[in-house]
């Protein structure tokens, strides 16, 4: 019975870190200022410590999420793939 505790606990925050990591950026940063403010209520954190985890949980998580850090496309050729040399392709 226990295992089976376990097992649904990981399963769940398994779950819930993917629809959290596949979030749109917009909502993530509503819902990490939604559960800051809410730790904050319940005594968890104080002002300071609330605004930092904002901040911590509405962070995009890198190349592909839904609000683009520019990494991959950016104007003038900047982005990720800027220091390779682009060598002719062979037919």
């Amino acid at each position: 019975m226990a295992q089976q505790i376990v097992v649904a606990l990981i399963v769940a925050l398994a779950a819930l870190y993917a629809v959290w990591r596949w979030m749109p950026g917009s909502w993530r940063r509503a819902m990490a200022a939604k559960v800051a403010a809410g730790s904050e209520r319940a005594g968890l954190v104080d002002a300071q410590q609330a605004r930092q985890l904002a901040a911590s949980l509405g962070k995009t998580s890198g190349c592909g999420s839904c609000d683009s850090c520019g990494s991959c496309s950016t104007p003038g050729g900047k982005g990720v793939d800027a220091g390779k040399a682009s060598a002719p392709r062979a037919h």
